[in-house]
């Protein structure tokens, strides 16, 4: 199937899920507090939480005051290491889809697919999530 950028909704909540931490202030944050913001599946979000700490994305603590923290600085955690922790490298080519099908030397579209990619890949790679929580952009 044709995606120009794959994201489920796992890594779009990954991402949200990541700033709200990183706003935090090193303070752990309990799964309920993230899923009651993001109005998010508790469950959903226990195993993207979980698949966060085994990439050491975050750490988490347990008990009563226990919840998760970043495992590194916010400023040091771009927004394309929270995307790769979840859906693999992002793809750089210029095709839609997984294998060229169509025979062209060119794309029909030109280099826009490629474009849209290396400048997602640009952001994404620039972006940390001390800038989103500042509410900066690169």
């Amino acid at each position: 199937m044709a995606d120009l950028i794959r994201m489920s909704e796992a890594t779009a909540l990954a991402l949200h899920t990541m700033a709200v931490i990183a706003a935090s202030e090193e303070e752990p944050i309990s799964t309920a507090r993230v899923a009651t913001e993001l109005r998010a599946s508790g469950a959903h979000l226990s195993k993207v939480l979980q698949r966060l700490v085994r990439v050491g994305l975050l750490n988490s603590k347990r008990g009563p005051t226990g919840g998760y923290v970043l495992a590194k600085p916010a400023a040091k955690i771009s927004l394309l290491d929270v995307y790769e922790a979840l859906e693999g490298p992002l793809r750089r080519d210029g095709c839609l889809f997984d294998e060229p099908i169509c025979g062209r030397v060119q794309c029909i579209l030109g280099n826009l697919i490629g474009h849209l990619r290396d400048e997602t890949h640009a952001y994404m790679s620039t972006t940390s999530l001390s800038q989103i929580v500042q509410g900066q952009r690169r």
